[in-house]
């Protein structure tokens, strides 16, 4: 995969990926930035929620289930020390529709155990709990 990062002035850069979409990033305006754009950072967390989150509804649908609605909270705690690096990722899943407790919480642990690539490429600790229809579950 080649993604192509282009400058766009002082903090300012657009990133353009291989499936042809673009998109800027920018950095705090406290850090040289002009905030025309997410942090790596912030790209990274998503990045990490929105793979699982895929994984998950992908495995709900092998699973002959009908996910009404999701959302989710990805909460990052950073070292203090450069590079900062994320050191805890908890992910909290919100689930919607007739769906089997044990089914998410299998679908949540194939995601989080084997399939989401972008989580397994990060150095640091990741949690997950998750709630259907409100009620909320421990991982």
């Amino acid at each position: 995969m080649n993604v192509e990062i282009r400058w766009q002035g002082n903090m300012h850069f657009e990133s353009l990926t291989p499936s042809g979409h673009r998109f800027p990033l920018d950095a705090a305006p406290e850090a040289g930035g002009e905030n025309k754009g997410p942090r790596p950072t912030e790209v990274l967390l998503s990045a990490v929620g929105t793979c699982s989150a895929i994984d998950i509804v992908e495995i709900l649908k092998k699973m002959r289930l009908q996910v009404e609605s999701f959302s989710m909270e990805i909460q990052g705690e950073r070292a203090e020390e450069h590079p900062r690096r994320f050191t805890r990722v908890h992910m909290h899943y919100r689930l919607n529709g007739d769906l089997p407790e044990n089914k998410v919480r299998r679908a949540v642990n194939l995601s989080l155990e084997k399939y989401c690539s972008v989580s397994h490429s990060l150095n640091a600790e990741i949690t997950a709990s998750f709630e259907i229809n409100g009620h909320r579950y421990p991982l």
